[in-house]
């Protein structure tokens, strides 16, 4: 990351062809390798500014795929909705293999060099690895497609497995625009994949002969090429050498076990719905689904926050001064929960009546959306200890976690489904993120103290998942639930409250981190 007001390093090459200084990816001891106190602040006290638009621009994935869905549902046939529902799920698996975890291993070297040099050539490293095993994959696709409900004869399948490693590279590529703070070459990259993608998507399945999820993945297709024909012009990615050899090795050895963690954690957020399929049947299934996907929206926002605020927080290598960046970004993201949690748990009885059917019974989804928003604070509490980890590259730890509570949810979700229903699926999808964060704090290596929450604000959590509770007793009436709509839209004030606060407190925090470090750091006399 380079310094406000400067220029970042470019890599020139010399008029006899060769490239500078060779960029081994580790980090050097020395003075370049922990970057002064005041670029310190500059870096962290942009978590809650800056770093936020990032967030914005990832969120526009959500919501248009929120919109976009229910468009598909009513225009598509019932078996192409469901053969598109299953290779969509059935990409995102093959994207994770095919990046194993190069997109966040490079966030990771990049932080710790603040150059460009090895950064581009895991992006090169990354199209190479994606497109081997998308061919792999491709030429697979006869032995396994059939056993996975799609048919012999439906060209579903290939398209999505042509989306992976176009898929792979955009992300590899976003990856690095974050890192190098380049917000409108990133904004440009995501919105053209998000809304590009769904909007081609549309036209191609609208001026099809025939509207199928062929078409519509057609058109997704195209766009991703487009989006990573971009990508590959802003940044420039290297291809690999001999020299690079080392970077490369270290990057797979950290990248694996993401890519593990991530499987895991498709595991854990899926496993619930095949469970409820298997013992209550389709349509309970389809009932969680419209439930999860509300009341998910918590978990999904943390999750884009944390990439997010990754590349801050592990450029700051020294230890105290990053200790206290993680406890003030995590007690931030505690302030805005509150709000977020009510403010979903007030919404839900009316967004669940306009998107769901009558006979999905929305009102008797409502405690199933506040159990699944809460289980947003457990990930919550857990996410000071995946920044630590992952800076200091203890990637098995996050790994094993994931595993562990990826198994935890398929047991709770046998012991809880039969007995409640779909109240016990969200009640273990609670549980299993609760293992999932006890886990990566029990990862944490002695010696480490991350802060602690402050317990007021912990207490003012609880409170405010009390008193989100407390409304589930309230009529579900059309008048009681727009009064509840309008105090879910009076939460957004207290949001953006929060929010400068949490600013406000981290830029504080940060420069007197950052000072007494420096202090510290004098030798005596």
């Amino acid at each position: 990351m380079h310094r406000p007001g400067h220029s970042p390093r470019r890599d020139v090459e010399s008029p006899q062809g060769d490239v500078g200084p060779v960029d081994t990816g580790l980090l050097v001891p020395g003075p370049s390798a922990e970057p002064a106190g005041d670029e310190r602040h500059s870096r962290s006290s942009k978590l809650f500014g800056r770093d936020l638009l990032y967030v914005g621009v990832l969120s526009l994935q959500l919501i248009t795929a929120t919109v976009v869905s229910p468009v598909l549902a009513h225009v598509l046939p019932g078996d192409e909705f469901g053969h598109l529902s299953s290779a969509i799920a059935l990409h995102q698996v093959l994207v994770v293999l095919a990046l194993i975890g190069l997109d966040q291993a490079m966030i990771l070297i990049r932080a710790e060099t603040g150059r460009d040099h090895t950064a581009r050539t895991l992006v090169g490293v990354g199209l190479l690895v994606a497109l081997t095993l998308t061919g792999i994959a491709y030429v697979s696709a006869p032995l396994w497609a059939p056993a996975l409900g799609f048919p012999t004869d439906d060209p579903i399948v290939g398209i999505v497995v042509g989306w992976t490693p176009l898929a792979a590279g955009v992300y590899m590529v976003s990856a690095l625009l974050l890192s190098q703070d380049r917000l409108a070459a990133f904004a440009t990259v995501n919105v053209l994949a998000a809304l590009g993608g769904q909007a081609a998507g549309l036209v191609v399945l609208f001026t099809a002969e025939e509207r199928t999820a062929s078409a519509y993945a057609t058109g997704n297709l195209v766009t991703l090429a487009a989006t990573l024909l971009l990508g590959i012009v802003l940044v420039r990615p290297r291809l690999p050498r001999r020299a690079d050899l080392v970077v490369t090795r270290r990057a797979v050895r950290l990248g694996l076990p993401l890519m593990v963690s991530g499987l895991a954690v498709f595991v854990l957020n899926a496993s619930d719905r095949l469970v409820i399929q298997r013992l209550l049947g389709p349509e309970e299934a389809g009932r969680y689904q419209i439930a999860y996907v509300v009341g998910n929206l918590a978990v999904l926002l943390i999750g884009m926050i944390d990439g997010a605020f990754l590349p801050r927080i592990a450029a700051v290598r020294d230890d105290r001064a990053r200790w206290a960046v993680i406890g003030l970004a995590r007690a931030g993201l505690l302030k805005l929960m509150s709000p977020v949690m009510l403010g979903i748990t007030l919404a839900a009885p009316l967004v669940l009546t306009v998107v769901a059917p009558s006979s999905f019974r929305p009102a008797d989804l409502h405690p199933v959306v506040y159990l699944v928003a809460l289980a947003g604070l457990p990930v919550l509490l857990g996410v000071g200890w995946v920044w630590e980890l992952m800076t200091r590259h203890h990637t098995r730890g996050l790994a094993i976690s994931a595993i562990v509570a990826a198994v935890a949810n398929v047991a709770i979700n046998i012991v809880l489904v039969p007995r409640w229903g779909l109240l016990g699926a969200a009640a273990a999808t609670v549980a299993a993120f609760a293992v999932e964060s006890i886990g990566y704090r029990i990862a944490i290596p002695r010696g480490v103290e991350v802060p602690r929450i402050p317990r007021m604000l912990l207490l003012g959590v609880l409170a405010a998942a009390a008193v989100s509770a407390a409304t589930l007793w309230v009529p579900h009436t059309l008048t009681w639930n727009l009064v509840r709509f309008g105090l879910a839209v009076a939460c957004l004030p207290w949001l953006f409250h929060q929010l400068r606060s949490a600013r406000a407190r981290l830029e504080d925090g940060v420069a007197g981190a950052a000072v007494d470090t420096t202090v510290e750091s004098r030798p005596n006399g």
